[in-house]
């Protein structure tokens, strides 16, 4: 490992101004005479004002760390019963509570005759947002929201325990999904038979549980006086820059020019594969008949290599993940009872995020390392900015920095695939990837959108809708025969639909930011990284247009930009 990280220094908690130095968030009896005390505060100057702020920022930073470290524990063993009853503890006893308090603050706030003193420059973004929160609050929205978080909590428990065995070895979906790599087609039927055939033990249940969720989601909608819940969350999520049109722009130019390029390139794959026809278990296995890349063989043999690869690219970059080891802020290998998937969580009063992935031994271990690495990035960038709520920047450029992140990394790769015919493969496949990234979110938002434009819809109607809008966009090569049972029910693997519905077209939005951060990069590396880590440290105090422009960059989905970045990326698989 490089040995650049004997000399970091590892952050402490910075020293509090309104809390005791030792306070911790347990119950509500310790929180509720601080939120009091913000609330009756009188409030006699600018300078009081901008201390109130400061102060309010603070306790939403230890409430957020603290909710966050039992997020992540209850994540890391979903087995663990103490550890999901002290985060639901904290959802359904104290988070309640608190949003009358918050909605209460943002008035006092908006209200206060010195605002106009302000910076109106530099807290432009904020209020903004704090406008749009009291514009959407609703009292009676409070308990539905508990309810809402305590099921997508349900979905984490029922897939975090699906397993399959496979050659008498009981093991995870995701390290069972390796498999799908085989040589051997008949090893990869059967992986992609007992997997699939695992989910839809389940898939009554999950139905079910999206039934549900979408029934809370409407209410909380028209509660807050909007049509459908997709309106209302452009509206929470504070989407100021695009509308529901601009997504449904963004599918079509995705469809008219992305679509066809993953066509060609799954035709070549049962060309050079030599198939009759492309089956769903064909996707995965090495086209050139090679085995799948190893390019480590235990968690910490990928964080070691993906330190010296951040070292390497920039010793800022290193220091973040050397500094995130040292502290125990990451858990990166599949097992049993783990949640599915893979986060950066930002600990916001220490500002050392927490990495939290599920590696087997793969390629896309490697690449979701490196992406979740440039949110850690991400957040140590930000970790000084005045208020928390700078550093809640839209996902539209949480996002940029993370995808960033997997492309400029590339010209290191050699560090995990020393070989060059390897490493070739290796940026190939990412390649490819990256361009199916856009039918594939294209599918998820559009189904989103459906859904809850028509929240009274059966699940047949929704079964059929998913297939529908699967066939416009995926797979235009593959042989479903056989597997039709399947297809229904593929959305189900997705968490976000689950846990954080809309948040899904801000990876296509960012994934073509981040083509064109990488070929800013390719031409001139000094100076690409510069614009990649200066708008990085705007956090939310710009807008996501102002925040791209910062990058050197365009946000823009128009078909015209889209073929000239995704042209870009066919050269650069050209020249491999």
């Amino acid at each position: 490992m490089n040995n650049v990280t004997t000399n970091i220094q590892i952050p402490q908690r910075p020293t509090r101004r309104f809390l005791p130095q030792q306070f911790e968030v347990n119950d509500w009896a310790t929180l509720e005479p601080y939120l009091q005390e913000l609330q009756d505060r009188p409030i006699q100057s600018a300078e009081d004002l901008e201390k109130w702020m400061l102060d309010r920022s603070e306790l939403e930073s230890a409430f957020g760390e603290e909710i966050g470290w039992r997020y992540i524990r209850m994540t890391i063993n979903t087995q663990d019963e103490a550890a999901t009853e002290s985060f639901q503890y904290f959802v359904t006893e104290i988070e309640p509570k608190v949003a009358p308090y918050d909605h209460a603050l943002n008035q006092k706030l908006l209200e206060s005759p010195y605002l106009p003193e302000l910076d109106q420059e530099k807290y432009r973004i904020y209020l903004r947002s704090v406008r749009r929160q009291l514009e959407i609050f609703r009292e009676e929205n409070i308990p539905l929201k508990t309810e809402i978080t305590t099921k997508q909590q349900q979905y984490a428990a029922i897939t975090g325990a699906m397993t399959v065995t496979l050659d008498g070895e009981e093991m995870t979906l995701p390290r069972a999904a390796d498999r799908l790599k085989s040589l051997d087609r008949n090893i990869r039927q059967e992986t992609y038979e007992a997997i699939q055939n695992r989910r839809l033990q389940d898939k009554d249940q999950l139905d079910a549980l999206f039934t549900e969720l979408i029934q809370l989601r409407h209410q909380v909608a028209v509660n807050a006086g909007f049509a459908n819940f997709r309106d209302y969350m452009f509206a929470a999520l504070g989407r100021f820059d695009y509308t529901p049109q601009d997504c449904f722009d963004f599918h079509a130019a995705i469809r008219e020019y992305v679509v066809p390029l993953n066509t060609e390139l799954d035709r070549q794959r049962k060309k050079a594969l030599q198939l009759p026809e492309l089956k769903p278990w064909d996707l995965d296995v090495d086209e050139t008949g090679k085995p799948p890349l190893e390019p480590f063989k235990t968690g910490d043999e990928l964080l070691q290599k993906t330190i010296q690869c951040f070292y390497a690219i920039d010793p800022y970059l290193g220091d973040c993940l050397a500094i995130m080891q040292q502290m125990g802020h990451l858990d990166l290998e599949s097992r049993k009872g783990k949640a599915p998937g893979g986060y950066n969580y930002p600990l916001e009063e220490i500002g050392v995020p927490f990495i939290f992935m599920n590696a087997t031994s793969s390629l896309r271990d490697v690449v979701t390392l490196l992406h979740e690495g440039g949110h850690a990035v991400h957040s140590f960038l930000t970790r000084n900015l005045a208020l928390n709520a700078f550093k809640q920047t839209p996902s539209e450029v949480a996002e940029l920095a993370s995808m960033s992140m997997e492309l400029i990394s590339m010209d290191q790769w050699h560090l995990f695939f020393p070989d060059p015919e390897e490493l070739r493969r290796a940026k190939k496949i990412h390649l490819e990837g990256v361009l199916e990234t856009f039918p594939w979110v294209a599918t998820i938002d559009q189904f989103q959108h459906w859904v809850y434009e028509n929240p009274n819809h059966t699940v047949a109607e929704r079964q059929q809708k998913w297939v529908d809008i699967f066939d416009a966009f995926n797979q235009h090569e593959v042989n479903w025969q056989g597997q039709e049972h399947i297809k229904p029910f593929i959305w189900q693997k997705q968490l976000h639909l689950y846990e954080v519905p809309f948040y899904y077209i801000e990876y296509a939005m960012a994934q073509l930011g981040a083509i064109a951060v990488w070929k800013n990069y390719k031409e001139n590396p000094q100076a690409g990284l510069a614009g990649y880590k200066n708008a990085l440290a705007l956090g939310y105090t710009a807008s996501i247009g102002e925040v791209y422009a910062a990058a050197g960059i365009k946000f823009d989905f128009s078909g015209e930009y889209i073929q000239s970045l995704t042209d870009f990326v066919r050269q650069e698989m050209a020249d491999l």
